[in-house]
């Protein structure tokens, strides 16, 4: 008899860090459930992981913004009869301009799907894995977490400090409820190669960084499996990135928020 693959469930699996973690999860020999809006950029990825690894990918599209998504999801998988082994929430993009030009219903839905879906979604499926002994949580962050605030893109940080936040606590709780092998991992990249910042619309503001901030999806999404599997709360890939972190804890409050409000107007579109 073959034994079962594990199952993980990526969100925002149509393209960069998300996509990413699909090849890298399949390599690993993994099946895995692929969602996003795009359901022809996801038919295109299962196809090609499944060529590739000889996995079987799920593709189940669907939009997180819309508040019944999460529980519509988790429904599907139970009519599909999927166990999710792995969680990966990387659904995400950034809101230009500032608190006072964006309208309610754009900061809604960002919080939706950055805060809200992640949330949701890991209360779903925690149950499963703690009733199979396994899991893996994967919440994908970012290095703007530890940083001040900055003018524009207002919740962006904000929301990526609470996901770390939460991560903590869910590695905690497992740790402490007796799950051993259930683990939470915020992954925190900086600046890394993908269409985020052509949704968001800082594509050429971002040209003008120096190539050394920039890391490629394939070693951040690398870090965040590792980080995950050795029971690591929270992951900065990333030797700038770590020292950025560094900084960020360090230095006094007025000198961090200074220094964001100098930098960030290089790659913040107001």
């Amino acid at each position: 008899m073959s034994m079962k693959r594990r199952v993980c469930l990526i969100t925002g699996a149509s393209a960069g860090i998300g996509a990413e973690f699909a090849r890298q999860y399949a390599a690993l020999g993994w099946d895995l459930v692929l969602t996003a809006r795009r359901e022809d950029r996801l038919q295109q990825l299962a196809s090609e992981v499944n060529s590739k690894h000889r996995i079987e990918a799920h593709v189940i599209a669907c939009d997180l913004a819309d508040p019944s998504a999460p529980a519509q999801l988790v429904a599907e998988l139970e009519s599909r009869g999927i166990e999710v082994d792995a969680l990966v929430n990387n659904a995400g993009y950034g809101l230009p301009g500032t608190f006072f030009s964006t309208r309610w219903e754009e900061q809604e839905a960002f919080l939706q799907v950055l805060l809200k879906a992640p949330v949701e979604l890991t209360h779903r499926l925690l149950p499963g894995m703690a009733a199979r002994s396994f899991g893996r949580i994967i919440n994908v962050a970012s290095l703007a977490g530890y940083t001040a605030g900055s003018a524009g893109h207002t919740l962006y940080g904000p929301v990526k400090a609470a996901l770390i936040k939460f991560s903590e606590s869910i590695a905690a709780e497992c740790k402490a409820l007796g799950h051993q092998d259930i683990r939470c991992t915020a992954l925190c990249p900086g600046f890394t190669w993908s269409e985020f910042h052509d949704v968001n619309g800082t594509r050429e503001a971002t040209k003008q960084m120096p190539k050394w901030m920039w890391m490629q999806a394939e070693p951040v999404v690398a870090a965040g499996i590792a980080a995950v599997n050795r029971g690591q709360p929270v992951i900065v890939p990333g030797g700038v990135n770590k020292l950025i972190a560094t900084l960020a804890r360090v230095l006094p409050e007025p000198a961090g928020r200074a220094l964001v409000s100098a930098q960030s107007a290089r790659y913040r579109k107001l």
